[in-house]
């Protein structure tokens, strides 16, 4: 079934007109990710060439996607917008709330049974406004998109980082906090920083153990965890189309990892393939009446160092298995060279768990390769020596893997199966019943972050990131360091074996089958439906707007100086605090409690100036907002790395915090300060970060003149009553010092409706 079919032809409609006039107004042959976004400008066909990493571009993007733990704080916002139905395809996915623990049945009714309120409050929700349901169970939101609404060409945002996994299937996919997914549920166009282009030229051909997961797990060791903020990552070249679909999937995937707005492939035969085999043949037919203008021009592929503003070449042909990690995803370590680095590290060697799933390597192909190496375990006569844990992807994968009998190969060598949901990747993961006792451990996983804590709650475990069949061969050795490529094991029978090179399909021989997806449509009319949030929930709050902060800040104290990394896990945890994703006040209570304080590196330890004691971050800032005082955040570089979350941004606002002061952002979050009315700055220069003390009062001395392109000047002065002036940059423009000025984007967005 083809989703949207009429919007996917509209879009096609307007393809090769809209991508002629920018060839001709550019000046130039387009890169594929530039077709897409001249297509998609909020004012139709482009009339001038857009500056890249300068000029901000209103766009329309063509559908949304949700999933639950953020869709809760989308939709709340969504109901004061004043609309009564969505603007564009918009979808809901819970995959979120479902712990792993026993199993995929027993997980999936607990978490029935705990979350329901909040599930059906999604439900009724969607009902009402025209947006599509995808109920517990039904799989992990982009395997789904992947599976059932990616198309070549086409633009999307979804509340999630990894929302970009659609560039897979030749999209512009960008992840995006829930207050921007509101914009555009309302028929506003959608704001985004031209981005900047960073091509990757893949010649070879993947073969033996090498997998789609290490071009990225590559890519990521190359450009560091912030590298690609501000661009977005296109692949090209003969690698580039020899790969799977959903192996180009992963690939995207994993560029949220470095920071990148988004990724992209152009349109081939392995997404044609895909398409049709996800029974999309219409859409695919559509796609194919176009394809030269679904894919880069042949020149800007033929030169490619004329056309991105950074190349990267990568030969697969020469290209080896990776190990990234840990606590980082872009420390890269090819196996064969893991045993020298552990050593150094006091990595421990020993693997407790091995996991496959998540939204990055959750696909037929991915279960399939993985448990080829499984069943050479049971015919070779070995066991695996860590315990061994699979999600997967939707709940179609799931019933075409169980008919081909691959389940039940992982199930031969005792591993779990869990619910088709995202589980130990978002810290969904019942492993301890006290992790902050946990010992330190390794784990290895195909999913796609590995930050301090993310998995289980435990600071000492450490996670590598590895393609599915490496994540079982290293469960199947017990070892960090093994290299299946040449090293032997030891069978029951004292026997030395070698585990062969994984064999997998791209899709399924029989085809993909399944008995019931898990989709609800909604009802055509929704008015009649009516939301009920009980007022004493714990697990849902209808929303306040916020106050604007106003053109005057004076005597703000510092609440926390987080020093060193500083991402949104940090900023507000997910695992345990997931349930609380509907309530902002309650959720608040995890605000930067993760984050280490510069002056004595303990983290949720900081002192409150008012009374001189050291508290909770939370319980101090709450302490602060009683007494009326305002407060500011000082970070890092690349602050707010990692997921989409504006709670990440929003619980900060609640609580009073009216600046972030950082050497640099990641890109989401530094947006979905803007959309909360906050200030979002960085250091103009980046040694002021040294300057700031622990008993710092600030004084915004120029806020009244706040325009684009002037940095604001800050007076810091000090407990000893010495002062220093600094200046702090930003990239307001005119649109959102709005925002600021009304409080919110939300807001703003509410007074224009009215």
């Amino acid at each position: 079934m083809a989703f949207d079919i009429d919007m996917i032809k509209k879009v096609y409609a307007n393809v090769v007109e809209r991508v002629d006039t920018a060839r001709k107004v550019t000046g130039k042959p387009l890169t594929l990710a530039e077709k897409i976004l001249y297509t998609h400008l909020w004012d139709g066909k482009p009339t001038k060439s857009f500056e890249r990493g300068k000029d901000y571009v209103d766009f329309a993007p063509d559908r949304i996607a949700c999933q639950d733990a953020t869709a809760q704080m989308a939709l709340l916002q969504f109901m004061q917008a004043g609309k009564s139905k969505v603007a564009v395809p918009t979808t809901v996915h819970c995959d979120h709330l479902i712990q792993a623990k026993i199993g995929a049945s027993v997980d999936l009714q607990t978490a029935l049974n705990t979350s329901n309120e909040v599930f059906n409050f999604l439900e009724s929700v969607s009902n009402k406004y025209g947006i599509g349901f995808w109920k517990p169970g039904a799989g992990i939101i982009h395997q789904v998109v992947l599976e059932n609404y990616a198309f070549p060409g086409g633009m999307m945002i979804g509340t999630d980082s990894h929302t970009v996994n659609a560039g897979g299937l030749g999209m512009v996919a960008i992840g995006v906090g829930g207050a921007d997914a509101v914009d555009v549920m309302a028929g506003m166009p959608w704001e985004l920083k031209f981005p900047k282009l960073i091509g990757v030229k893949l010649t070879g051909k993947l073969s033996g153990w090498t997998a789609p997961k290490d071009v990225i797990l590559k890519v990521a060791g190359i450009v560091s965890a912030k590298g690609g903020t501000g661009a977005i990552v296109e692949y090209f070249g003969p690698g580039a189309t020899s790969m799977s679909c959903t192996g180009k999937g992963t690939i995207c995937n994993m560029g949220a990892e470095i920071g990148a707005t988004t990724s992209t492939f152009g349109y081939d035969e392995s997404m044609e393939r895909y398409l049709r085999a996800t029974g999309r043949d219409e859409v695919a037919d559509e796609a194919n009446k176009i394809k030269e203008y679904l894919t880069g021009d042949a020149e800007v592929y033929a030169n490619p160092e004329n056309y991105f503003d950074q190349l990267i070449e990568i030969n697969l042909d020469d290209l080896m298995p990776h190990l990234n990690g840990p606590f980082t995803p872009d420390l890269a370590t090819p196996v064969g060279t893991m045993t020298a680095k552990a050593e150094e590290n006091d990595w421990p060697i020993q693997v407790e768990w091995g996991l496959i799933g998540s939204c990055t390597n959750s696909s037929y192909e991915d279960l399939s390769r993985a448990a080829s190496i499984a069943q050479q375990a049971i015919d070779k006569g070995l066991k695996t020596k860590a315990e061994f844990g699979i999600n997967p992807g939707s709940e179609q994968v799931r019933f075409t893997a169980e008919r081909d009998g691959i389940l039940e190969v992982f199930e031969n060598l005792d591993a779990k199966i869990f619910t088709n949901a995202c589980g130990p990747c978002i810290g969904q993961w019942g492993r301890y019943e006290d992790p902050k006792k946990a010992p330190k451990n390794s784990i290895v996983h195909s999913f796609n972050r590995n930050f301090a804590k993310r998995a289980d709650g435990n600071p000492n475990t450490h996670a590598f990131v590895a393609s599915p069949e490496m994540v079982a061969a290293i469960a199947i050795s017990g070892r960090l360091d093994f290299n299946p490529i040449t090293d032997t094991l030891i069978n029951e029978e004292g026997e030395e074996v070698m585990l062969d090179e994984p064999k997998g399909w791209e899709l399924p021989v029989k085809g993909f089958a399944v008995d019931d997806p898990g989709y609800l449509a909604p009802v055509e009319d929704g008015s009649g439906i009516n939301v009920i949030v009980d007022p004493e929930s714990e697990r849902l709050q209808l929303l306040t707007p916020f106050t604007p902060i106003g053109d005057e800040i004076k005597g703000a104290k510092l609440l926390i100086k987080a020093f060193g990394k500083c991402t949104t896990d940090h900023i507000s945890m997910a695992g345990p605090w997931l349930r609380y994703r509907g309530h902002l006040d309650n959720i608040s209570n995890n605000c930067l409690i993760g984050a280490v304080n510069a002056f004595n590196k303990k983290t949720n330890f900081v002192k409150n100036q008012l009374t001189g004691a050291y508290d909770a971050v939370p319980k101090t800032q709450r302490a602060y907002k009683e007494a009326g005082v305002k407060t500011i955040v000082v970070g890092d570089h690349n602050y707010g790395e990692g997921s989409s979350r504006e709670h990440a941004a929003m619980e900060p606002r609640h609580l009073g915090v009216v600046a972030v002061l950082v050497k640099s952002f990641a890109r989401i979050h530094e947006t979905n300060l803007k959309k909360q009315g906050m200030l979002g700055l960085t250091f103009a220069n980046e040694n002021d970060y040294d300057l700031i003390q622990e008993d710092d009062t600030f004084n915004f001395l120029d806020l009244n003149q706040f325009q684009p392109g002037k940095p604001l000047t800050i007076e810091v002065v000090h407990s000893d009553g010495s002062k220093d002036v600094i200046l702090a940059n930003h990239t307001y423009n005119a649109g959102q010092i709005e925002w600021y000025k009304e409080g919110s984007a939300l807001n703003l967005i509410k007074k224009q409706n009215a």
